[in-house]
Formats: C-alpha cells, structure tokens, sequence
C-alpha cells in the first residue's frame, strides 16, 4: 500500500475535488471521524462537512498550509472491502497523529483500483500545528505494518520512491511533456496490447490520445504517431507531441513489436484470459443489468471497462483493462459473451447515466471511448469551477463555520448541531 500526503491551503478545494469525484459516480463517502452529522438521510454536502472544520482552521496560529489530503493506495491485486478500507482508514489516521481530529473518508473506484482520499487539518483545537517531522518515513512504517495486518500486496521500494505508478495527465498543472512521457513511456514498454486501439484504450484513461499521421514529404512515405492531452471530455488540449519526443519505444516501429510480443504473451499464458474473463462475468452476474454498478464490480477486482457508443448512445466496442497484470483486452476475442452487442443490449436506456459521447466519425475513437475521471496528483487541489457563477460558494463561505447548508426548503439557518465521535454513516453514490 502507498500512501501520499498533501499539505493546502484551501478546504473547499480538496473537498470540491472529492464531491466532484462523487457526483460523477466515481465516489462515495465511506465515513466520517468528529464529522457533524446531515440532518436526517440527507447526504453530505462540502458546506456542510467544512462546519466540523472551522473550529480548528479560525484558532489555527500561523501554519501557512492546514489542510491536510491524504490518498491510500493499496495494490491492485488486493481486493480490500469496505470494512477493511474503514478499518484501515482509522488505523492509518491514529498511528500518524490524526486520530482524534476531524477527517472525511472518501471511496474513489476510478483508474483501475479503488483507494482512499481522506481530507482533514494539520492544527487541533487550540489552533497548535500537529508536528509532520519525517512524516514521509512515518508513514512508510505504517503503510508497512497496515499491510501486514490486513495481509495486503506489500509495496516494492520502486514503488515507494516514485509514488502511484501513473497519474492522468492535468493539462493545468503545466509541464505537459513530462506529465505525458510519465504515462506514455510506461505503457508502451509495460502494459501488453494487441492493438493500436487497445493501446489507445488504456491511454485515454489516463487523458492522452494518440493518433496516427501518415503521408508524403520530399517523396518519401512517412507513419508515426502523434500524442496530446485530453481533457475530462476526451477533447484535446495543449499542443500535440511527435512519439519521437518521448524515445522510441512510443514510436509505431516500437509498439507493432510489442503488438507482436504481447500476442505471443497472451497466447502462452491462457490461464490470464480466462481470469479476466471469469472476473467480468462475475461482475455481469452481481450487476444484472446496471452499468454503473458493472463498472464498479470490475473497478473492485482491478479491471477497467472502456466503452465505445456512437451519436445514438449504442455501445459498438469493448476494451477491458487488467491493471493487476497490465494487459488488454477486446471483449469479442474474450468471448461472445462480452462482445459490445452484448453489453449494448444489457444496459439498453442508460444513456442518462452515460450520456451518449461524439461518433468516431467526427473525433478520434480515443476520446469517445474514455470513461474514466482524472486523479488527484498528490498536490494541493485549488478546485476552480468550469465557468463563473454568482451563485457558486466562494472559499470563504466554505471555510466559514456558519455556511448553509444548501437544499433547505425555506432557507433558515437550523440550530447549530453537535459534533459527534465517528458516527459512521455509509451513503454509496450520492446523487
């Protein structure tokens, strides 16, 4: 298990990145710790849940950056339940000092794995900062211990010293050639695929697109391929990159020999194949005719599912994605059972939980395949809203202790509640 740990300045930031996560059904709130309760069954709202933190940030003295995000990342081969992930959770925040602070508890399933995101502040009540001395090998020896006690995959130093194996590219964070060489370069010389098409399947989760360019110049016959960002969309952003910049190994050359090898790998190893495709099963078997609990069950055993749909919303391909053993696969050549008519015809009329996406015909099949959301990078999340609103909190609001809770009927202001001692409140998907 790796964990990373941010230090930030703005509250509304790291929780707006978690509701956003849980607003696109790729969250849920698993519980909260010195939490203030949402009245009756109404869920959790970023208002609501930066009350319990106001106490602690208005008496904070002089710690510049108290907001405290933390992301715990176990093995993708570990398939950790929810129980566990809570346990864990608790256990990971009172070994490191933070067990008797308010904290928030978010489940993400996207990007192959489900982890943990948990959000909550360096100061206590007296406004005093709770010390982060060798914090880095602190937390080393717990995620060590944690793992022995839970009996999950113990993770590799290489592991430790580069952090999460791959993060999705955000077009904002700037260095763009350095954030896309840190996936594409991985991919192309780790992950085994078949085609080009399942190459650019597992690259769009991570917001690349990659294209092939042909054509003459000075009589000679050229083929390579071009890389760009994407943003949430599947919509290029930023300048595109010859494969060139990132080593051979991106280039077309380099992945048809890997198409190649990896066929061959698949071939010898059948007992793969099978594996994958019992896990999908089972989940089609769990999820009946749900989608978004589909994705889920596959996301829970290390799986993600990448779906083309046409102008109509019809599902015409399939691309499933092993992350525990790096290999890709087409549904057909896994079988009938898990060929797009299949899928297209299990999840008929959910187009409103999955809008129907652009057809290949007017942007690359890359971008319309994507389904999955981008990932925390281990940095302070300053969340700015798409387009400006008069009506959308501002960080003030969100840090003030007497925030509003939004929804309410009539607009008044309910009596101040008391916080409560790990009260667990287990929501699933909030809509």
């Amino acid at each position: 298990m790796i964990a990373k740990i941010s230090h930030g300045g703005s509250l509304y930031g790291v929780l707006a990145y978690n509701q956003i996560k849980v607003d696109e059904l790729h969250a849920d709130v698993l519980f909260g710790n010195r939490i203030i309760e949402p009245p009756g069954d109404n869920p959790y709202t970023i208002e609501h849940i930066s009350r319990s933190f106001g106490d602690y940030l208005t008496a904070n003295r002089k710690t510049e950056k108290p907001i405290l995000h933390i992301s715990l990342n176990p093995d993708p081969k570990d398939c950790v339940s929810e129980e566990q992930f809570i346990k864990l959770a608790e256990q990971y925040m009172q070994r490191m000092g933070f067990g008797d602070q308010p904290y928030i508890v978010y489940r993400h399933n996207d990007i192959g794995r489900e982890h943990l995101h948990i959000v909550s502040v360096r100061v206590d009540e007296t406004g005093r900062a709770i010390s982060d001395s060798y914090e880095h090998e602190r937390s080393m020896k717990v995620c060590r211990e944690l793992e022995q006690q839970f009996d999950l995959t113990p993770a590799t130093k290489k592991e430790w010293k580069e952090g999460l194996p791959l993060s999705p590219v955000d077009y904002e964070c700037g260095n763009l050639k350095g954030q896309l060489a840190g996936v594409i370069r991985p991919i192309a010389r780790e992950w085994r695929f078949q085609s080009l098409g399942e190459y650019r399947a597992v690259l769009s989760l991570y917001g690349i697109t990659v294209d092939e360019v042909k054509g003459e110049y000075g009589g000679r016959e050229y083929h390579g391929l071009s890389y760009s960002a994407t943003d949430k969309d599947g919509n290029k952003v930023g300048k595109p990159f010859k494969s060139s910049v990132f080593g051979k190994e991106a280039g077309i050359a380099a992945l048809e020999k890997r198409m190649l090898s990896s066929a061959a790998w698949v071939k010898s190893h059948k007992d793969i194949a099978t594996d994958t495709a019992a896990r999908i099963a089972s989940a089609m078997q769990t999820a009946g005719r749900d989608r978004v609990l589909f994705e889920r069950e596959l996301m829970r055993q290390g799986i993600g599912v990448v779906f083309r749909t046409n102008d109509a919303g019809r599902i015409y391909g399939t691309t499933f994605i092993d992350h525990a053993d790096k290999t890709v696969f087409n549904g057909s050549r896994l079988g009938k059972e898990f060929s797009a008519n299949v899928f297209n015809d299990l999840f008929a009329g959910q187009d409103g939980i999955h809008p129907p996406q652009t057809s290949e015909v007017e942007r690359p099949a890359q971008q319309q395949e994507h389904t999955g959301a981008s990932q925390w990078n281990g940095h302070d999340t300053e969340y700015q809203p798409d387009h400006k609103d008069n009506t959308a909190p501002n960080v003030a609001d969100a840090l003030s202790l007497f925030a509003p809770v939004q929804g309410g009927a009539s607009g008044d202001q309910p009596a101040p509640p008391q916080r409560k001692k790990k009260k667990r409140r287990r929501y699933g998907r909030q809509q």
